[in-house]
């Protein structure tokens, strides 16, 4: 027998001995991808009007006034970033929306740089576009953008 059908056979075995575990992360991944489509407009329509052109990212009062609160819930939201970013590399290769997950993951996470990355993606013509035109069925006002050429120099998340 040939390794190709010994291989497509031992793949065969693993679903049919993993179809509980298939149909969660397919699930899972349906109702990813639902909030996703749910809470993406809603965010981006309630994202200030200069998210994206201040130079770094001020805390808000409420941060100031229960850091402790915050600090913890900052963690879970990391932790859950890191959750989401691991079940999207595992879609990549099992059913599911790994790409949308790992990307859901990221947007959590607080790391160095991450701001500058948001204004380089949002600096591309389409996605500012997509953006904005979010933003004016929610009937806010577009975006303040960066243009793709701004400098991504600053390093706070």
């Amino acid at each position: 027998m040939d390794n190709g059908l010994l291989g497509l056979a031992a793949l065969e075995d693993w679903v049919r001995g993993n179809q509980a575990l298939l149909r969660l992360l397919g699930t899972a991944s349906l109702v990813l991808l639902a909030t996703t489509a749910l809470a993406l407009p809603v965010i981006v329509a309630k994202l200030p009007r200069d998210y994206f052109t201040r130079r770094r990212r001020e805390l808000t009062g409420r941060v100031r006034k229960r850091p402790l609160l915050w600090g913890f819930a900052t963690l879970l939201k990391n932790a859950l970033g890191v959750v989401l970013i691991l079940a999207g590399l595992a879609m990549l290769v099992l059913p599911g929306q790994g790409a949308i997950t790992i990307l859901i993951g990221l947007a959590l996470t607080n790391f160095p740089g991450k701001y500058a990355i948001e204004r380089r993606i949002v600096s591309q013509p389409a996605i500012g576009k997509t953006l904005n035109r979010i933003r004016d069925l929610a009937g806010q006002p577009p975006l303040s953008l960066p243009a793709p050429s701004d400098g991504i120099e600053e390093s706070t998340n």
